[in-house]
């Protein structure tokens, strides 16, 4: 099973890197060269910090959002697996011999149907955040 999820976690990487990469680089950069025009001895400290806040607004959005979209991803999967958990229960009740082989093939199914989703939550992402696919915005 430990495989399955390093298997998920590859998939999200892989598929989630250009979306990481803007987050990381391109977001990240803007925020500290524009925090970085804020700081002018001209400026009270309250303007500074006001100014370094606002720089900080698209990041912010940009991160909630993937964490949200990420969460969302992580509920589906965990309740995909929850189903696959309640047969196994119900099977082992009932005493069935292949329980654990059905809870696997389950297991597995349901992994593997929420990686196929990745592709389309990377897309999703990138459109909202404005990503070409060449990883620029």
């Amino acid at each position: 099973m430990r495989q399955k999820f390093e298997e998920v976690n590859v998939a999200a990487q892989t598929n989630l890197a250009p979306v990481q990469d803007y987050v990381n680089f391109t977001l990240q950069k803007a925020y500290f060269m524009c925090a970085y025009e804020c700081f002018d001895r001209s400026k009270r400290q309250e303007e500074i910090s006001s100014c370094v806040e606002n720089c900080s607004i698209p990041l912010s959005n940009v991160q909630h959002t993937f964490d949200h979209e990420m969460a969302q991803f992580q509920e589906r999967l965990n309740r995909s697996l929850m189903v696959c958990q309640d047969k196994y229960e119900a099977a082992r009740l009932q005493k069935k011999n292949d329980a654990m082989n059905d809870f696997v093939s389950c297991a597995d199914q349901s992994i593997q149907e929420n990686i196929k989703t990745l592709p389309h939550l990377a897309n999703k992402l990138k459109a909202s955040f404005g990503i070409r696919d060449n990883g620029s915005s």
